[in-house]
């Protein structure tokens, strides 16, 4: 049982403006896991200003690269040192099984390296040489931080979303203030006690639980100069319409509908078992989870089948158990979300091969969603087009190569990934896809090049150079030519 009755403002744990606590309920039995006190437009405006202070007369800002970069990889350090506990409390409070949190926790090391080697080869400031010799003047280009920044993340991967966000930020030389689902509440008090420990000036960051009408306030705010958003695409929108009436610098990382492009050579064997992770990865709750698999009427009944059996074999249960794969839903909200897509997909005449609304026998007291597989889906059903964001698939059938492009294409989504024996033949149909990422035959994303999507899946990039100059501004001094 975890209490805190406190809020980590500007540095320090302070008192809330509302001492009322939030029970934090299991997903997986309802029971009561924490209380946590929730943050309100007051505790954002001590936050803002803190952080407002911290930016513009601290020393934050003008503390040299180098410094910053040790401060964040001291921060670092401190995560790696507790991320077997990080990946249990995430777990009880999340509902993904423990094997998956604790698998991810590495990655998020590495996201984090990315960053601080970016911060390394950075050009924070350079002389341009003149393109015109004779030119009576000479070009020096700085980055600077953008000022106060609000990082909005959603509960489905609290401490890879936060990293990618304050690592980057803080780099830069911004001050933050992180606003977390209130889900999140138990491992991102976690997180705050480890930033107190990292050395941080005061005021430098903020980590703040709270509901989406304190998250809009945030938005709004006009102490914060850009917003970092990861969460859906309808919340994205919202987001990006309040900060371009305030002209606030904005980025997006927002929602998938990932297609999974299986050409005919491919060994299907292997792609069942990739799919087994790239499709079902964090109980489905993923924006690259790779949902749409695309298959060539040649083989389309044999990938059906294939994915039956591999779906029909996942362990559903207690996300503790190191034999579940798929875990429960991270509130009632969302199972029932989840249940009603599965339905909609009946009614709208796709073939439900394996799953259904029925609630997993045993697991009533949970969130559970039993895994669920539809055939024979049609593009224009709304199963085929909007992110469900759990444990369900789709399979569609394609004609021919340049068929299963207009179909991977088809989505206001771009967030995708190529299946095939011939590895240049995969990155070939890559190459042709409307994506911001392409994974090919379930290789990992990497963190040091740009992560991001195209379309609705967001604006701007995260991960490595391209995610950290999603934090500066650039400004260009111009001076006599020697």
């Amino acid at each position: 049982m975890i209490t805190n009755d406190k809020l980590f403002i500007g540095g320090e744990w302070t008192a809330p403006s509302d001492p009322t606590p939030l029970d934090i309920v299991s997903p997986h039995d309802q029971s009561v896991l924490g209380r946590v006190v929730q943050a309100l437009p007051a505790d954002i405006d001590r936050a803002v200003a803190a952080a407002r202070t911290a930016f513009d007369e601290g020393p934050w800002p003008r503390t040299s690269p180098e410094k910053r970069i040790a401060v964040l990889r001291r921060l670092n350090a401190l995560r790696e040192a507790r991320a077997d506990e990080v990946a249990e409390v995430i777990s009880a409070e999340n509902g993904s099984a423990l094997w998956f949190t604790r698998a991810g926790q590495p990655g998020v090391g590495r996201l984090a390296v990315s960053y601080l080697k970016a911060a390394e080869e950075f050009g924070w400031e350079e002389t341009l040489t003149p393109s015109d010799p004779s030119a009576p003047f000479r070009s020096i280009v700085r980055r600077e931080p953008i000022g106060v920044v609000a990082a909005i993340i959603p509960w489905n991967s609290p401490f890879s979303a936060s990293m990618a966000k304050i690592v980057p930020a803080l780099l830069a030389g911004n001050t933050v203030v992180l606003k977390v689902s209130p889900e999140n509440s138990l491992s991102m008090s976690l997180l705050a006690d480890m930033l107190a420990e990292a050395g941080l000036p005061s005021g430098v960051i903020s980590v703040l639980p709270a509901d989406r009408e304190t998250s809009e306030y945030l938005v709004k705010h006009p102490g914060v100069d850009k917003i970092a958003f990861t969460g859906s695409t309808a919340a994205g929108r919202r987001i990006a319409s309040l900060a371009g009436e305030r002209l606030k610098r904005v980025s997006l990382e927002l929602g998938g509908k990932s297609a999974a492009v299986i050409l005919p050579d491919a060994v299907l064997a292997d792609v069942i078992a990739g799919l087994k992770f790239g499709s079902l990865l964090n109980n489905g709750e993923a924006c690259i989870a790779q949902t749409r698999i695309l298959a060539p009427r040649s083989r389309y009944d044999e990938v059906v089948a294939g994915l039956k059996e591999m779906m029909e074999s996942l362990v559903v249960g207690d996300p503790a158990d190191e034999k579940t794969f798929i875990g429960p839903m991270v509130r009632p909200g969302q199972q029932q979300r989840v249940r009603d897509y599965i339905e909609l997909g009946v009614a709208e005449g796709a073939r439900l091969v394996t799953g259904g609304s029925e609630v997993p026998v045993g697991l009533d007291k949970g969130n559970y969603v039993t895994p669920t597989l539809f055939a024979d889906v049609d593009g224009e059903m709304r199963i085929a087009q909007e992110e469900i964001f759990g444990p369900v698939l789709v399979v569609m059938p394609y004609d021919d190569e340049d068929d299963a492009v207009r179909i991977a294409n088809d989505s206001e989504y771009g967030l995708s990934g190529v299946w095939s024996a011939d590895e240049e033949h995969a990155l070939a149909v890559a190459r042709r896809m409307r994506t911001g990422t392409v994974t090919v035959n379930g290789a990992p994303i990497g963190f040091d090049g740009p992560f991001g999507g195209f379309k609705a899946s967001g604006v701007g990039r995260e991960y490595g150079a391209a995610g950290l100059a999603q934090y500066v501004e650039l400004k260009t001094v111009t001076v006599p030519a020697r």
